[in-house]
């Protein structure tokens, strides 16, 4: 089995990434309320594409726990039962988690596969605990690090549902995002421990240190962009999608932040480059990381200056998590070279 552990945690990471992205896809169009329960979808396991699904009428069948919307509220059936010719409120139960009563096809759909994405991660993770069992003898760390996976994976579905049950939350949005970074780091590390030591690389102490310091800064960045996309948001509320040129006219104060620190972690990404080519040390990735950096400025000026185009936002965030998965395997094969 031990074979197959390496396809495994790479495919789990990929599907990791794949989530984070529908994710994003989730933000652009507004459709973290597409589901407003959960595990389930509006009580169903595959969601509704028409309101009617959702609306009472005569002589139909309903199960225990399934949702109708009924004067702008969620009421849950508290028991199989098929109605009559009028509508018998005992059947009835009303949503508690929250008062959001809004049905969508497009963001429910889009939220939908979100979770179904989620879904198919968390298993190929599960798999991948199951297989890491083979290295208990000979490192430890991965198997136990492969289950600490499976427990983050299930804290991570928790936390999707607070988020939907606090009606989106930005607090306990950032932290969804920061939890699915932590997991990319943890599956990282298990890719690098289980793969072949094949290095070819020097050590440099100042050059560790930096990746270091660049990585924390990123995630600083991350999470102050969380909150920059926050603003954005409510500032779309309030002007509607006609008007996106006013979001940014007069920004809060997180903003010129956000902007500035992707001056100085450019800055020191370029002095990684130089070093790492001046003194041969063998880190090609770090010229992946430059690479990202510059899409991730160029989208970050495009949403500024272009007022939003097409597809910037979620380009930004999953271009902002490649590049932390990239730094933090950068610091892994750092720490290789000691």
């Amino acid at each position: 089995m031990k074979k197959y552990f390496l396809k495994t945690s790479k495919a789990a990471l990929i599907l990791v990434y794949l989530v984070i992205i529908a994710g994003a896809l989730v933000r652009m169009t507004g459709s973290g309320m597409g589901c407003p329960d959960w595990p389930k979808c509006f009580g169903y396991y595959i969601p509704p594409i028409d309101v009617a699904e959702l609306t009472w009428s005569p002589n139909r069948e309903f199960e225990e726990g399934q949702v109708i919307i009924k004067n702008e509220k969620l009421l849950v059936a508290t028991n199989d039962f098929t109605t009559g010719t009028a509508f018998v409120a005992t059947n009835w139960r009303p949503y508690t988690k929250h008062d959001y009563a809004i049905f969508n096809p497009k963001h429910t759909w889009i939220e939908y596969l979100n979770r179904l994405v989620g879904a198919l991660a968390g298993i190929v993770v599960f798999i991948m605990a199951i297989l890491s069992i083979t290295f208990w003898k000979t490192n430890k760390k991965i198997t136990l690090l492969s289950w600490i996976s499976v427990l983050m994976m299930g804290f991570q579905g928790w936390l999707g549902a607070t988020v939907v049950y606090s009606v989106l939350n930005p607090l306990k949005i950032t932290l969804h995002m920061i939890v699915a970074l932590l997991i990319v780091a943890v599956l990282l590390y298990i890719i690098r421990k289980s793969s072949a030591n094949l290095t070819n690389l020097k050590t440099d102490k100042l050059f560790q240190n930096i990746l270091i310091v660049v990585l924390i800064l990123t995630l600083i960045q991350i999470i102050l962009g969380t909150q920059v996309r926050q603003y954005v948001d409510d500032q779309i509320k309030n002007l509607g999608y006609n008007q996106m040129n006013l979001v940014l006219k007069n920004p809060e104060l997180n903003f010129y932040i956000h902007r500035s620190f992707s001056i100085l972690i450019l800055g020191l990404n370029v002095f990684l480059v130089l070093r790492n080519r001046k003194l041969r040390l063998g880190f090609d990735k770090i010229n992946w990381v430059l690479i990202l950096i510059g899409i991730e400025v160029l989208s970050g000026m495009a949403m500024y200056y272009l007022d939003f185009p097409f597809s910037s936002q979620p380009l930004h965030l999953i271009i902002a998590s490649l590049l932390f998965g990239t730094q933090f395997y950068l610091i892994l094969e750092s720490k290789s070279t000691n």
